[in-house]
């Protein structure tokens, strides 16, 4: 049947039958199309707020005067310094930052200023009618994994997986060659500049080249997000992953969730970034390394794999655009991701 006259007829036949009305939602949500926000321009406003874990002004200064040596100008939210046990302050402290954030028009970035745990707390109760009209980057990893699929799979909005303030050096004349790299990806991203790296040869690689929307970010959060309104979708997607302080069978257990839930089966390619793993506890040896326990799970499918890619909680971890086209190239001489 043709595509078009398909669509036409099951958005007509959802006017009329009402029960199709949460189905035609969902195939809207999901769409292969994302929005790309502006690029930002020197002068632009990057806004800077914790909505998960404490983090003290004083932590946040190095990327403050980085960001504003960019160009930028930097707007500090109110939970900056704030705490509630763990958290960068209460949960309505904040929902109400953050909030603030996407709803100021002056603000064309936000900056999460560090990751931990929180926002699947507040992720709901946020309103994103604002931002749906005016989209603008949000930067962040680990725990902001949960906003990147929220905005996925809700608003189809391309964000920034990347290194957040806790992460910029106190002293950029004393900086590795590798985190001062990775710290200007961020710059480069958000200016707009193609991007592309690549990895080294891994003999559990599988060859191949293939191009998508890329997803993912930290595999912990994805699994705990399956059947939420923030679940990620990955059909025909090239998924990206990484973790850090889990066990081999965790993480065993944890792609065994995204088998089965069908999220390894449609991919255009994986990539497995950086995990740290927790050594097993003495007679408890898992018995299979990370390269093992992913092969496993994807044997039967036949697109490209690229293993040891520098992003994950690692000095390495270079800014990736989740919801941005990119070509993934794996060979005999390493594995290269760019924007298309």
């Amino acid at each position: 049947m043709n595509r078009k006259h398909f669509l036409s007829s099951f958005i007509a036949a959802a006017t009329v039958f009402p029960a199709f009305k949460t189905l035609a939602n969902t195939v809207e949500n999901e769409s292969s199309s994302f929005k790309i926000p502006p690029y930002l321009k020197p002068g632009d406003t990057i806004g800077i707020t914790s909505p998960a874990g404490y983090i003290t002004l004083e932590q946040v200064q190095p990327s403050v005067l980085q960001m504003q040596s960019w160009g930028f100008n930097i707007k500090i939210g109110d939970t900056i310094g704030k705490r509630d046990f763990t958290y960068g302050g209460t949960d309505e402290e904040r929902l109400v930052d953050f909030q603030k954030m996407l709803d100021d028009p002056d603000i064309k970035a936000i900056m999460c200023a560090r990751g931990g745990y929180g926002f699947v707390r507040i992720i709901d109760q946020l309103d994103f009618s604002s931002f749906k009209k005016n989209p603008k980057w949000i930067i962040g990893f680990s725990d902001i994994t949960v906003l990147h699929c929220h905005l996925a799979k809700n608003y189809g909005i391309a964000s920034i997986h990347s290194k957040m303030c806790n992460s910029f050096p106190d002293d950029w004349s004393k900086a590795e060659p590798i985190q001062i790299e990775t710290i200007l990806s961020i710059k480069n991203v958000l200016i707009g500049e193609q991007m592309g790296y690549t990895a080294p040869v891994n003999i559990n690689n599988r060859l191949g080249k293939t191009d998508g929307i890329l997803v993912g970010g930290n595999l912990s959060i994805i699994e705990t997000l399956a059947g939420s309104n923030s679940d990620l979708n990955t059909k025909n997607k090239i998924l990206f992953i990484e973790d850090t302080g889990e066990y081999l069978y965790s993480i065993d257990r944890m792609l065994w969730n995204l088998k089965r839930s069908g999220k390894l089966k449609n991919l255009k390619g994986l990539i497995v970034g950086g995990f740290k793993v927790k050594p097993d506890d003495a007679g408890e040896e898992f018995g299979k390394t990370i390269y093992e326990i992913v092969l496993e799970k994807v044997k039967e499918y036949s697109y490209p794999i690229a293993f040891d890619f520098p992003v994950g909680h690692q000095r390495n971890n270079f800014a990736l655009k989740c919801g941005v086209n990119h070509t993934l190239i794996v060979n005999e001489t390493g594995s290269v991701l760019r924007t298309v």
